[in-house]
């Protein structure tokens, strides 16, 4: 099935940047993972290039590109088996929401460092006691003067140790309905006097992805860093979650298609009794199922891209993508793992990082289960 929102200026972009993923992330994979951390130089560089946000207008720092160059660097990355290198976060699920709602003055100050990745962006909304129930949060921001007084604790937050900002959703306003304006956006610059990041916590999979807890005790929050209308916070999150699923999707999608490869790749080389494992019909049938699944997960995919990048209204559709495609790649890796045998099972092999990594997926920006449950309510049911 054709891609139609590629056209041939993607597609050379495309070449471009697999090739530099190739010899500036690939390379450096294991490195990070043992780190836990992928370094701040690999973010500047990336940002040099002009791989960083490359849908902010020029003033920006950016090149005015259509969503299309940003689904291309994540598919690179996922298929590298990069997962844990979380531009697609910063670029694509952060970064609009200061395009979209800061003031003109904010965007000068904050979108530049983002397209450079002097600045690494970060979003807090998951708490110990409210993960997808974005309602239930505890998180509390009273205005002081010129300042709120942030306090409360977000958890599981990506990009969480080196980030230079974090977007922060807490309730100002503890009589209203959250869903009707009792939550606001702040924007907490690194250094903030009553902010400090946990420590990084130790994870099943994305080892190279510092994730970490996030404590604000009596954090000081400059009135001006308030992002958008005050009590609007939780109508901003509801409009941009189409397009972080999308994201998810993508990268869901990227690493499944990376892993048939890799899965193919190692039943036509390794050979047993005789034969390679490939020729022996459970596994050649096997293949076929994973193919089948992951070419489906593709055709859907597109679709969805296509219709976002014109503007139309795909929640529905997205929630369906961000957990069948996820739960896809799954078992793709599953069975991946299954086909290389042991050595499925070794570090050295790309298969066994990516079975780890791509289990999250289904549980980050809405569990599968929510993602049913957005759309039952939106059939009626």
């Amino acid at each position: 099935m054709a891609r139609r929102w590629l056209d041939q200026e993607h597609e050379i972009f495309r070449e471009a940047f697999r090739r530099y993923v190739q010899k500036e992330i690939a390379p450096h994979i294991a490195e990070w993972d043992q780190q836990g951390q992928v370094p701040r130089e690999a973010w500047l560089a990336l940002g040099r290039q002009g791989y960083l946000c490359p849908w902010l207008e020029e003033r920006y720092g950016g090149s005015g590109a259509d969503f299309g160059y940003s689904v291309i660097i994540i598919e690179e990355i996922a298929r590298a088996g990069a997962l844990s290198f979380m531009v697609g976060l910063h670029s694509d699920i952060v970064t609009p929401y200061l395009h979209a709602f800061a003031n003109e003055e904010q965007r000068q100050r904050w979108l530049p460092g983002a397209a450079s990745g002097q600045s690494i962006l970060a979003i807090a909304m998951t708490e110990p006691d409210a993960g997808s129930d974005l309602q239930a949060m505890r998180a509390t921001a009273s205005k002081d003067g010129e300042h709120y007084l942030l306090n409360g604790s977000k958890t599981f937050i990506s990009n969480g140790q080196c980030c230079d900002l974090v977007i922060v959703a807490a309730k100002t306003d503890l009589q209203a309905d959250p869903a009707r304006g009792g939550i606001s956006l702040l924007v907490v610059e690194e250094g903030a006097p009553g902010f400090v990041k946990g420590n990084k916590l130790k994870k099943m999979g994305l080892h190279g992805q510092d994730t970490c807890e996030m404590v604000f005790s009596d954090c000081r929050v400059p009135a001006a860093n308030l992002l958008g209308r005050e009590g609007r916070g939780f109508a901003y999150m509801m409009e941009k979650l189409q397009q972080e699923r999308l994201v998810c999707a993508v990268m869901s999608q990227a690493a499944a298609e990376a892993m048939l490869r890799w899965t193919v790749d190692y039943c036509q080389e390794r050979r047993i009794f005789g034969r390679p494992v490939g020729q022996f019909q459970h596994n050649a049938f096997k293949l076929a199922e994973m193919a089948t699944e992951v070419e489906l997960g593709r055709a859907f995919l597109d679709e969805l891209i296509e219709d976002h990048m014109a503007g139309r209204d795909i929640v529905s559709k997205v929630s369906m993508a961000k957990w069948w495609i996820s739960e896809m790649a799954n078992r793709v890796a599953y069975h991946g793992v299954q086909l290389h045998g042991g050595y499925g099972y070794m570090e050295e092999y790309p298969i066994c990082r990516a079975y780890r990594d791509v289990r999250v997926h289904t549980i980050f920006a809405g569990t599968t289960e929510v993602m049913k449950s957005i759309i039952a309510k939106r059939m009626g049911l």
